[in-house]
């Protein structure tokens, strides 16, 4: 390649499209360190209590024709703040290996949107022991059953793993 193109070998990546790379010997670790203590500043958490979970659990929340937020939506986007400032030094690795096993799983929630009556679906995609994929969002369409769901959301795994 250096013969077709001029390079320069800055030597081993630190960072990427604002991901914090360290390359060691038995793997490589990735986060996003810098970015989480940027927007903890941006929105004065900086200083905040820690918690152990993202969100409380049995919270709903749902959509409002409302254009101001809702106390129960500001309450749960600070408990996320808080959980990614306990999280903050948290990332990937994935270890250096020759058994590159693919495996995905996946999972729909039939009509728990209560406002439009979507699927929720969600999946994840392990390169080894370490996640490197993943998804959770609401089904563009609307399904008759729970199979149909799983169906939808299966198809879509599918798709990821052969694109």
């Amino acid at each position: 390649m250096v013969q077709e193109f001029e390079m320069t070998d800055i030597g081993l990546m630190t960072h990427f499209l604002g991901i914090e790379v360290m390359q060691r010997d038995d793997g490589i670790f990735i986060s996003q360190t810098r970015y989480a203590k940027d927007i903890l500043k941006r929105f004065g958490m900086e200083r905040s209590n820690l918690v152990t979970t993202p969100v409380e659990s049995g919270v709903e929340l749902r959509k409002s024709e409302i254009r101001d937020v809702d106390p129960p939506f500001q309450k749960s986007a600070k408990q996320i703040q808080r959980y990614v400032k306990g999280t903050v030094n948290d990332g990937l690795f994935y270890t250096l290996t020759k058994d590159f096993n693919l495996v995905s799983y996946s999972d729909s929630n039939w009509e728990r949107d209560l406002d439009e009556r979507k699927s929720t679906t969600g999946f994840t995609f392990f390169l080894g022991d370490t996640t490197f994929i993943w998804s959770s969002k609401k089904q563009a369409i609307v399904t008759l059953t729970s199979c149909e769901a799983e169906y939808v959301i299966a198809t879509s795994v599918v798709c990821h793993e052969i694109c």
